[in-house]
C-alpha cells in the first residue's frame, strides 16, 4: 500500500511531491537510506540527495526506485487534497449526494418493476 502526502497548499513544487512519497514509501517499506541504495544499486548519497531535492532522478531512475519500493512510477508523484479546501469540501459534498440520489434511483426503480408485474399479473387474470 503507497502512502499519497498530504496537498494542503494550492501549488507544489514536484521535487518536494517525489521527495516527500518517496521517503514515506521507504519508510512503510520499513528501509533506511542506505538498504533502499542498495536494492535499487544506487548510492545512499544519491538517495539522500533526491530526498532533500537537491537533485531529479531521470526517468529509468524513477522506474526503478518505484520497482524497489514496490510501487507504481506514478505514485512517487501523488498527491492528496486538503479535506479543508473549500473546493474538496464542495466535491465530498456532491459525491455523498449523488450517493443518495443513486438510492434513492434504485429505491424508485425497484418499486416502479414492482408495480409493473403487479398491473401485469392482474391484467393476464382479467
Amino acid at each position: 500500500m503507497t502512502e499519497r502526502v498530504s496537498f494542503s497548499r494550492k501549488m507544489r513544487k514536484i521535487r518536494d511531491v517525489l521527495a516527500e512519497n518517496m521517503k514515506k514509501n521507504r519508510h512503510l517499506k520499513g528501509l533506511t537510506q542506505e538498504q533502499l541504495a542498495e536494492k535499487a544499486s544506487v548510492s545512499s548519497h544519491y538517495i539522500a540527495m533526491v530526498e532533500t531535492r537537491k537533485t531529479f532522478p531521470k526517468p529509468e531512475m524513477l522506474d526503478r526506485l518505484a520497482k524497489t519500493l514496490s510501487i507504481e512510477p506514478y505514485q512517487l508523484f501523488s498527491v492528496e487534497n486538503d479535506p479543508n479546501e473549500p473546493s474538496e469540501r464542495l466535491h465530498n459534498r456532491i459525491i455523498s449526494e449523488m450517493k443518495n440520489i443513486t438510492v434513492d434511483i434504485k429505491q424508485i426503480v425497484k418499486e416502479t418493476i414492482k408495480e409493473t408485474i403487479n398491473e401485469e399479473c392482474k391484467n393476464k387474470k382479467v
